[in-house]
């Protein structure tokens, strides 16, 4: 095929658009969502989820240290459905031709297990992906090298024939170090030209 054998996909503003915030303001008001999200850290609150915390006990937690922001922090739960925006531009399409072209894909995302639903129910792609490894629910998440390993060890395929894409610096570079192919995702047009670099059927 080329140089890599399967491709791995991150989900969140790859494959779906997220954006926290139309969610939070649903609840209490577009200024005070903004308010929470700058004022707050929410990115390293939810991440704690991502790898496996329960959100009644993420909760708790903002009510100990930030009783303030309790109100938006459950209107994010109460109302993740506003979050996901829609598709990513280009990239479903990127899925259905390597799927069409019998390449095999796999799913990686730092996704709550409580919230993570949403994303199957919502967006038929994800049933073109032979597995999804969900971060919440594995008690793992990006940029941990242990979740990589285990994506290789779900997908059947060494890291080193596996090509990962992702929007996070982060952890693209944590891919790269475990010797995956790995390119941060910046737009659908880029991708393309990145996959096809790899020999991959497009």
């Amino acid at each position: 095929m080329g140089s890599v054998d399967g491709v791995v996909w991150d989900f969140g503003n790859v494959l779906i658009r997220w954006d926290p915030l139309p969610a939070i303001a649903a609840g209490v008001g577009d200024a005070d969502a903004r308010a929470f999200l700058e004022s707050y850290d929410f990115w390293s609150w939810n991440h704690v989820q991502d790898a496996g915390r329960t959100w009644a006990q993420a909760l708790a937690v903002l009510e100990g240290d930030a009783p303030q922001w309790l109100s938006a922090g459950a209107a994010y739960v109460d109302h993740f459905p506003l979050s996901l925006l829609g598709p990513v531009p280009g990239t479903h399409e990127l899925v259905r031709e390597l799927a069409a072209a019998g390449v095999p894909q796999v799913g990686l995302t730092n996704w709550s297990a409580e919230l993570y639903p949403h994303a199957p129910a919502t967006y038929d792609v994800i049933e073109l992906l032979r597995d999804v490894v969900v971060s919440g629910q594995e008690r793992l998440a990006k940029p941990d090298p242990a979740i990589y390993r285990l994506v290789a060890e779900r997908a059947g395929i060494p890291l080193d024939r596996l090509v990962f894409i992702d929007d996070s610096v982060a952890n693209v570079a944590a891919a790269a170090a475990l010797g995956m192919q790995a390119f941060q995702f910046i737009g659908a047009e880029q991708l393309r030209r990145d996959l096809l670099s790899l020999g991959l059927p497009l």
